[in-house]
This record gives structure tokens, C-alpha cells and sequence, in this order.
């Protein structure tokens, strides 16, 4: 009897030892792919663009069922001008986590950029509206962005609000609805908007730009005035300078 339970117990444990072993290998190839895809961003970093593809095509061999494998994949192919291939593996990292906001973000940049902006739209909404996600008001700006590049600006405007919202001192942000206002013809919004621009970040020239153009729209020729005196004396060689001279030419401006 000893010597059949002897024999029973070591059969077990070849049986327990062989999915074990298993085991074992789909955890070190899921390593090795975490691995291999970390390296492929620091290659891709250091501008190293064979090293990153030759790290991310071993890294998705050895395992490409993990969102941070696809979307370290997405980052390559789209560093590498291969949108088609870039845009399927952010596909994939969203059907892989499709509640992590970070996955989803990124997806929605790369959108955004060269694909679908309503799906990248989409995207922002979604991370900003995740619990989990640190930054939801530049997930809210971005597609602002996105919507304005999108052709609908009363969809980014509302974008834009809901980012202020959260973040009431983001200069970025307020310029862009001052623009828009502008762009609309609600131009004491637009002034509104440049008001509390000004008290958040320091004058820029294509700000000084846009102030000009609103005051003038508003028939204020003094504060017009303050808007371009500014813009020629701190930002002389700029663009919008230029810009400047020609409208008071009486030339035609954007």
C-alpha cells in the first residue's frame, strides 16, 4: 500500500509540475514582452528607430495580448510613418483595457492627429470622465481641440468650458475660446477670455494679435492701439507684427 501511494503521489506532482512549468513560461514571455516594449520607447526616445521596431515586433511575438505591448506599438508604427499600422495597434490596446484613461488617451492623440477625430473625441471623453484619470481637464481641452480641428466649434467651446471648469487658470485654454469668440463674432466674450488670459500667463504675440483684432472689433481704437504699441515694442520681428503693419497698411489680414 505504501509503495502504490508512493507511486500515486509522485504521479501527482508530475501532473501539477507540467502546467506549473506552463505557467511559468507565459510569465516569463509576458516579461520578456514588457521588456522588449519598454525598450522600444526608450529607443524610440533616443531616435533609434530600427532598434524600436527590431524591440516592439519581438516584444508583440512574445506577447501581444497586453494594451501596454499595443500601444507601445501604436507609438513606433506612428513614429515610423505607418499610420495604418499605428492606428490598428491603438485599436487593440483600447479593446484591451477599454477602461484605462492613459490607453485611451493616447489612442485619442494618435486619432486626433491622422485619423478619426470624432473617435479621438470620443476617447478624450472617456478618459476625462475616468475616476482613475489624473489630468481630466487637459483630456477635456484636448477634445476641444480635437472638435475644433474637427470643423464644430460649438462642440469644442463646450469642451473648452467643461476643461475650465475643472481648471479655471489654464492660458492655453482661455486663448482658444478667445479665439473662437472671436472667430464667431462674439467679441465681448472674446475680450472676456483675454481678460482673464492676461492675469494667468504673461502677453504673447499672437495674444497681443488677437487683443488688437478684437478691440478693433469692438470699435475701441484706444484699447486697439494699446493692443498693437505692446505688440510692436516687446515682439517686433514677429509674425504677427508683421501682420500688424499690414492691417494699419489698410491691407487685407486673417
Amino acid at each position: 500500500m505504501n509503495a502504490r501511494r508512493a507511486a500515486w503521489l509522485a504521479a501527482a506532482l508530475v501532473v501539477i509540475a507540467l502546467p506549473a512549468a506552463g505557467a511559468s513560461n507565459k510569465v516569463d514571455l509576458k516579461k520578456a514582452a514588457e521588456v522588449n516594449a519598454q525598450l522600444a520607447l526608450t529607443y524610440l526616445k533616443q531616435g533609434d528607430l530600427v532598434a524600436a521596431r527590431d524591440k516592439i515586433e519581438k516584444a508583440l511575438d512574445q506577447d501581444p495580448r497586453t494594451a501596454q505591448t499595443q500601444m507601445a506599438a501604436g507609438f513606433v508604427y506612428d513614429r515610423l510613418g505607418q499610420d495604418r499600422k499605428a492606428a490598428e495597434h491603438f485599436e487593440l490596446a483600447v479593446k484591451l483595457d477599454r477602461d484605462n484613461a492613459d490607453v485611451l488617451n493616447n489612442a485619442a492623440v494618435f486619432q486626433c492627429r491622422k485619423g478619426d477625430r470624432r473617435k479621438g473625441e470620443e476617447y478624450f471623453l472617456r478618459a476625462a470622465q475616468s475616476p482613475l484619470y489624473r489630468t481630466p481637464a487637459v483630456a477635456y481641452s484636448n477634445a476641444g481641440r480635437c472638435a475644433r480641428a474637427d470643423g464644430r466649434p460649438k462642440d469644442a467651446e463646450k469642451y473648452f468650458r467643461e476643461s475650465l471648469a475643472l481648471r479655471p487658470e489654464q492660458s492655453d485654454v482661455l486663448y482658444e475660446l478667445a479665439e473662437l469668440m472671436h472667430q464667431g463674432g462674439s467679441d465681448m466674450q472674446a475680450r472676456a477670455f483675454l481678460q482673464r488670459y492676461a492675469t494667468a500667463a504673461p502677453a504673447t504675440a499672437e495674444s497681443l494679435w488677437l487683443g488688437y483684432r478684437v478691440e478693433t472689433a469692438l470699435g475701441d481704437s484706444a484699447a486697439a492701439e494699446e493692443q498693437a504699441r505692446r505688440l510692436r515694442a516687446e515682439f517686433p520681428s514677429s509674425t504677427q507684427a508683421g501682420l500688424l503693419y499690414d492691417a494699419e497698411q489698410g491691407r487685407n489680414v486673417p
